[in-house]
């Protein structure tokens, strides 16, 4: 059976950015559909990434802080681990905001319709679902179809034994050891994950360090804790081969500048980053022109090369951010129905969501020394932080980089329990333009682990009385 229909904006995939997009229009008046190739809503944050890893990283976190007591006097024995009911309760908070979304598609008048969305030219989509074809022919569409896992280059192998975010998501069993290709954000997550659960997790990442990008001090912290919680951490290595064995273990090969070491691992997770979803989109019936890295190429509008098609979040590039998504996804449908928006931006946070959760925002260190950017910074160690140290973070730290000249904010890291919380005020003073003055005297709340984002300003000014520093 097939039908043709007509809607004035069509949405393809409803993660983070997709919904986003979807609402927003329909809150402007527009006739929208929003089309996914999965029964729920949510894309991959919701089902298979951001919300399942946070309900699964909040079970460890507790597990480790309630092993930690011990140094304060309080004991526990060892816990009782339930795959089930940790399955069930993971699955049961994806299941909430399934429902959250559903409700507000409905409450708005979008249109969704499970299925599989192609380009037929620029003005015309086909959607294969189950039991029909349709023709949708729009005025608008916004093209939100996400990304997938990268694999290894060179090495294909698809086998139970090889993990993906997904896969490992599902918890299946806590293999007693565990390869983590990927000392990313998503490979140290899931390794803490299932570190805290038995498994012996050895991470072997390409580059000198964890978290490739972000300052080596803000990171040290978190590489400190991972040495005792994980087998190993091998760095400036990569692996040349994966051969599965008859038990079903695998037998990996990695190399560095040691040599070549061979070892079976029980299961190993591939968490290399991730790859834009166009393959299926039949791009090459529009004149949508991708840049040579595979992204949809797009302006501040969102708008690709063809002028009534949009795009959205992973599909045109890094950083592959929820709510980098869901902002591009509000202008794009802002633009689509006739109103002024950009994406105007000076900043966008990261996030590792591990124990301690590690955060930046803005220029970091690494970044101004490349591009000869000129910074002086304020630095607060969490160890100097009454909060911290009755929680047992005294390892975390807060730094703000400044301009030299003005003093504004260029940029902030944030390393500790909650930095990923602590960021958002960060971005705030990116964003409003604050300079040290401005957050210094801004009373915080003592005693708080976010007023060392003040203190890191006083450092800097050199009117803090919580530490002694110098004249300079």
């Amino acid at each position: 059976m097939s039908k043709t229909t007509e809607v004035e904006i069509a949405v393809i995939g409803a993660g983070p950015g997709g919904y986003a997009a979807a609402f927003r229009a329909a809150d402007l008046g527009k006739k929208v559909v929003l089309i996914d190739r999965d029964p729920t809503l949510g894309g991959v944050c919701l089902n298979r990434g951001c919300i399942p890893s946070k309900a699964l990283l909040h079970i460890a976190k507790v597990m480790d802080e309630t092993n930690n007591l011990s140094k304060m006097g309080v004991s526990y024995n060892k816990p009782d681990i339930d795959l089930e009911k940790i399955r069930l309760h993971k699955n049961k908070i994806v299941s909430q905001l399934n429902q959250g979304i559903d409700k507000m598609a409905k409450a708005r008048g979008v249109e969704t319709i499970q299925g599989l969305a192609s380009f037929k030219n620029n003005n015309e989509l086909g959607v294969k679902t189950k039991s029909s074809n349709i023709t949708i022919k729009y005025e608008k569409c916004i093209i939100a179809t996400g990304s997938t896992s990268g694999m290894i280059p060179g090495i294909s192998i698809n086998h139970d034994s090889i993990l993906t975010s997904r896969t490992a998501l599902e918890l299946v069993d806590i293999p007693n050891k565990l390869l983590v290709i990927g000392g990313g954000a998503i490979g140290l997550e899931l390794g803490q994950v299932y570190a805290s659960l038995g498994s012996k997790v050895t991470i072997v990442e390409f580059m000198p360090t964890i978290i490739p990008g972000a300052d080596e001090d803000i990171v040290k912290p978190l590489y400190r804790k991972l040495t005792k919680q994980f087998e190993s951490i091998l760095l400036s290595s990569k692996v040349t081969n994966l051969e599965v064995q008859k038990n079903n273990s695998i037998n990996v090969s990695i190399e560095n500048g040691k040599g070549v070491t061979n070892d079976n691992y029980d299961k190993v997770l591939v968490a290399i980053g991730r790859k834009p979803n166009t393959e299926l989109l039949n791009l090459n019936n529009t004149d949508i022109k991708l840049n040579s890295e595979g992204y949809i190429d797009v302006d501040v509008y969102q708008r690709t090369s063809v002028k009534n098609i949009f795009a959205i979040g992973d599909i045109v590039g890094n950083p592959m951010l929820a709510h980098k998504a869901t902002h591009e996804g509000k202008v794009a449908a802002e633009v689509c129905s006739g109103h002024p928006a950009a994406m105007d931006y000076k900043a966008i946070p990261s996030v590792v969501y591990t124990d301690p959760e590690v955060a930046w925002a803005g220029l970091n260190e690494v970044e101004a020394k490349l591009n000869k950017v000129n910074y002086t910074k304020g630095e607060f160690p969490w160890a100097a932080s009454g909060r911290a140290i009755s929680m047992g973070a005294n390892q975390g730290k807060t730094k703000i980089l400044f301009d030299p000249e003005n003093k504004r904010v260029l940029g902030v890291g944030i390393v500790g329990p909650g930095a990923g919380d602590m960021i958002s005020e960060a971005m705030l003073s990116i964003e409003m333009g604050a300079d040290a003055e401005d957050i210094s005297l801004t009373i915080h709340p003592h005693p708080t682990v976010g007023e060392t984002f003040a203190m890191a300003a006083e450092v800097f000014l050199g009117t803090i009385t919580d530490l002694y520093a110098p004249k300079k």
